[in-house]
Formats: C-alpha cells, sequence, structure tokens
C-alpha cells in the first residue's frame, strides 16, 4: 500500500492501514504525472486524475482500450485486419493499464504454421497481446500490445514487443516440429507413464476404461459411431505427453484435435478429441457432435466412478478431481443432447472397468447417484425451479435424467391450478396413512362404502389411461387425467375410516390408498408440493 485517500462529505477520514495513514491526496500516472494531487470531492477527483493520465471509470477506461487497439490496427494494417477483442483480454487489460496506448507490432510469417490456438495462446495468455485477423477470420502475422504510457517512437514500442513474443513463438515452433515427428497413435503406449491416480492406475489404464465405455455409449446411443468412439478415446489424452501441452496446458485436447488431422484420423475423431474436455466450466460451450459427448460422458463418469469407489470424494474444502464440475459437465451434455439413458447402468459399466484394480467401497454408486443427483437440482433451483417441484421428480426416480426433467416440467406446469393443490394435500394424507404399506391387491367385495367403491372405480378407470400416456413420456397430460381423482379421494376420507376394526378390511383400504399412491409416483411425490 502506497497511500490512502479517504473522503467523507469533504473532510478526510482519519485511519491507517500498516502503518500508512489516510489523507485527502493521490497521486496521478506513475511515470507521466507522479505529482501529489489534493482531492475536494469525488468529481474533482476524477477530473483531476484524467488531468494526471489516470482514467478512474472502468468503464470509460474500457472502451478507450478498444479504440486504441481498433486504432492501432487500421493504422499498421489498414482495412483488412481486425484485432480479436476477446472479452475476458479486454477486461484484464483494461485493468492493468491506468491510461492505454495500443501499438501494433508483427512477426515473421513462418510462425503461421503452428496451430490457430497456439499462436493466440502465446499472445492472449502469455503476452496479453490481441491478435489480428483478416477479414475471413484468418490470423495474420500481426498483433496489438497496450502500453500504460504515451508511445512517442511506435517503431521502438513495437520492435521491444515483437522480440518478446519472437522467443515464445520460437519455443513454439520447436515443440510443434518436434511433437510432429510422431503419430498420436504412435505415443499411445507411452500413456502408461503417466500417473492418473496412484489406486486407479496409468492415463493409459484411464483411456482403455474411457474406450470400453464410449463403446458401450455408442452401442447405446448410436452404434455407427462405436468405432469412432472407441478410437478417439484411446487417442484423447495422448496429446499430454506432447511438448505443446507441456508448454500451453490449456490447449489439451485442442492440440490433440490438430495433431490428430495432421495424422490423416478422421475429422470426427479428431473434432471427438477436442470436445471431450466440454464444458470446461459451468455454462461453458458444450460438445457440438454425438461422438464428442460420448467421449466426454465417458471419461467424467470413469473419474468419478473412480474417485468415489476409492474414498477420494469432495467436501467442504477439497475437490481436487474437480468432481463437482465434472458432475455438472455430464449432466449439461446429457440435457443438451436430450439424451435418454439409465445413470444406474452407466455407472455399473464404468465401476466394471475397475475390477481387479480396486475394492469399492460400501455404498459407492448409491452415494455417487446422490450426488450427481444433488448437484442436478441444485443447478435447477438456480435456474429458477422451485425446489418442491424439483424435489417431488427426482425422489421418485432419477435414473433417467432427461426423463427426470420431463416429469417437472409437467409438474411445474400444473402446480398453479387450484385442484391440483388440493389434491397435493389429499396425497401428502395419503402418504401419511400408508406409511411402509407395498400392497395394492384389493378385494371389492369388501367395500362397505359407497365412497370406497368410487375410489376403486375411478381409480380403474384412470389407472388405463394414465399408463399409456406415461409410457408414452406424456406426463402433463397424466396429471390432467389424475385430476379427476380428486373428488373420490375427498369423498373416500370424509365417509370412510381406513384403520377400521376389522384386520382384513383394514389392510384392503390401505392397499386401495397405496395402489393410488404407486399411480401417482409414477410422475412424482405430489406430497412434497404441498404447501401448508
Amino acid at each position: 500500500i502506497q497511500w490512502l485517500l479517504a473522503l467523507y462529505d469533504g473532510q478526510a477520514v482519519e485511519f491507517s492501514v500498516e502503518e500508512v495513514e489516510a489523507g485527502n491526496t493521490t497521486l496521478g500516472h506513475r511515470f507521466m504525472a507522479p505529482d501529489l494531487i489534493k482531492i475536494e470531492d469525488f468529481a474533482q477527483y476524477r477530473q483531476s486524475l484524467e488531468e494526471h493520465y489516470v482514467i478512474v471509470d472502468p468503464v470509460r477506461r474500457r472502451n478507450l482500450v478498444i479504440d486504441e487497439v481498433r486504432k492501432a490496427v487500421r493504422d499498421k494494417v489498414g482495412e483488412d485486419g481486425t484485432p480479436v477483442l476477446h472479452q475476458g483480454l479486454i477486461d484484464t487489460v483494461t485493468n492493468l493499464v491506468e491510461y492505454p496506448h495500443g501499438v501494433c507490432g508483427s512477426f515473421a510469417e513462418k510462425f503461421l504454421a503452428l496451430p490457430n490456438e497456439a499462436l493466440v495462446t502465446s499472445m492472449r495468455e502469455h503476452q496479453k497481446y490481441f491478435p489480428v485477423v483478416d477479414n475471413n477470420g484468418k490470423l495474420l502475422p500481426f498483433f496489438v500490445a497496450v502500453n500504460n504510457t504515451a508511445i512517442k517512437d511506435r517503431e521502438l514500442a513495437a520492435s521491444g514487443h515483437e522480440r518478446v513474443l519472437r522467443a515464445r513463438l520460437e519455443d513454439g515452433l520447436f515443440f510443434f516440429n518436434k511433437d510432429t515427428q510422431e503419430t498420436l497413435a504412435g505415443r499411445m503406449d507411452a500413456l502408461s507413464g503417466i500417473i492418473f491416480q496412484k489406486q486407479l492406475g496409468t492415463m493409459a489404464d484411464k483411456s482403455m476404461r474411457i474406450a470400453a465405455l464410449s463403446a458401450y455409449l455408442a452401442e447405446l446411443l448410436e452404434p455407427s459411431l462405436q468405432e469412432d468412439a472407441v478410437r478417439a478415446a484411446r487417442l484423447a489424452k495422448v496429446d499430454l505427453l506432447t511438448e505443446m501441452v507441456g508448454e500451453f496446458p490449456s490447449l489439451q485436447g485442442i492440440i490433440g484435435c490438430e495433431y490428430a488431422l495432421l495424422d490423416g484420423e478422421k475429422s470426427a475423431v479428431a473434432k471427438a478429441i477436442h470436445e471431450h474436455y466440454l464444458p470446461i466450466r459451468a455454462g461453458g460451450k458444450l460438445p457440438e457432435s454425438l461422438l464428442g459427448a460420448i467421449v466426454g460422458m465417458a471419461d467424467r463418469v470413469d473419474t468419478l466412478v473412480g474417485c468415489f469407489a476409492i474414498g477420494e470424494r469432495p467436501t467442504g474444502n477439497k475437490d481436487a478431481f474437480g468432481q463437482r464440475r465434472l458432475a455438472l459437465g455430464l449432466i449439461a451434455i446429457i440435457r443438451s443432447r436430450n439424451l435418454s439413458l439409465s445413470l444406474q447402468d452407466l455407472l455399473d459399466k464404468a465401476l466394471e472397468g475397475y475390477a481387479g484394480r480396486i475394492d469399492a467401497q460400501k455404498d459407492t454408486l448409491v452415494d455417487l447417484l446422490a450426488f450427481i443427483r444433488l448437484r442436478f437440482e441444485n443447478d435447477l433451483v438456480a435456474a429458477g425451479m422451485k425446489q418442491e417441484v424439483v424435489e417431488a421428480a427426482t425422489s421418485v426416480g432419477f435414473d433417467d435424467l432427461c426423463d427426470c426433467l420431463a416429469r417437472i416440467e409437467a409438474l411445474q406446469g400444473i402446480r398453479s391450478r387450484d385442484e391440483f393443490a388440493v389434491l397435493a394435500a389429499s396425497f401428502k394424507r395419503v402418504r401419511n396413512i400408508i406409511k411402509e404399506n407395498r400392497e395394492t391387491v384389493v378385494d371389492p367385495a369388501l367395500f362397505s362404502e359407497d365412497a370406497e367403491q368410487e375410489l376403486f372405480a375411478t381409480l380403474t378407470a384412470i389407472r388405463d389411461q394414465v399408463h399409456p400416456l406415461v409410457r408414452a413420456k406424456k406426463y402433463g397430460d397424466a396429471l390432467i387425467v389424475l385430476l379427476t381423482i380428486k373428488e373420490p379421494v375427498d369423498h373416500f376420507f370424509d365417509d370412510v375410516m381406513v384403520m377400521a376394526d376389522d384386520p382384513a378390511v383394514r389392510i384392503n383400504r390401505l392397499n386401495l390408498l397405496t395402489a393410488l399412491a404407486d399411480l401417482v409416483l409414477q410422475i412424482g411425490d405430489i406430497s412434497r408440493m404441498h404447501v401448508e
């Protein structure tokens, strides 16, 4: 801390931080105007600092960064060049400078032989430079740096930046040329030298497990993709062995895709190598191809199952393998492509891949499915869904995620109807009465009340309507049919004593209510949606 400025109603606020006393003065730009400035109010603070080459307003400073970058390209390249204005880089540069000045430099065209992402990463991430492209989006041998001081000699300033970038690009070109001397397929066996996790084996072991899971998923979702899925899975992690990824870790998958294309692999396989890492973060870009989605799901499930099996599970302050992110990624992929599959079967298949290597902890898959379910529920609630609606659906079945989502949407669509609110209250009473009863065999000969007969007749009639609607996943229509049982249920509770003295009658009435509950629970536990 160099100095502190603190004013309240024009008066300096007296306090200190680490022996630095607050006052009513600040300083201008460190190099261009390092004068002491007395401040009276905020308006004068902004004006005085700008006169001393410090732009206080971050929005205005950001706009100036963009203007300077565009002007630098226009002056150097003309109308044939356009800067790539990456929003994250703009934000970073805005917070690095006080008074932006753009300068456009160039580099040798030989470096354009590098994969685009390698070039862009060298400029954007390592040097905070903006790449330049032509009107077709193709990279040009130019870049823009943003200085924090006025530039008197632009050629001299540009040459300094060029010298720094050239050294990094020379390294990149060396790595690229060395990497391309061997194909990705030729490196696969070397993955046995990289440990994935001590108990779970090497990256070679993981690649084999991912390949097996990818084959299983392809057979389930699109059998024609099975061969390509296995190939993409086997190659997916090989770029970890390359010099380029060693230098630029953020290019995992991207470099694998580029090298696979150079090796003559199918474009779909190469694309899947890149896409299997997507999404990188919550809300991030998702795989465009089913092949990429298949390998991505296989990779995530393998890690989740392995970690849970050995007790390496997320805690409040530890998530070494990013399992929350992996679970959210798995959910996002399934939802984005509306994939109907059994999570339980997928997890079972993944655990088979660890046979002979580890002894899975008790309830591994039960706990993992609950972990994924919680991520799913939290994600939906954060997006605006009512928690009680989400839990009404997930509590009765979460194996098929997209089926669960369809039931949630149906429950959400009907929850505002008055008759549904009454039915939800009655169903809560049903659930409380039947407790652990599971029998549904009903003997009409034991009925002694008209309300019993009415409920049984209505239940029998609507069951024939609801079952085909549920099989067709028309859950909204099924719920509308179920609303017709509201009045018979009300009459039943008004006129019938469920817990009769006669054991046979009592059990018969419990079974009738249990049969009703089983029908409703095919969609959701609507008792959770009852509001007192």
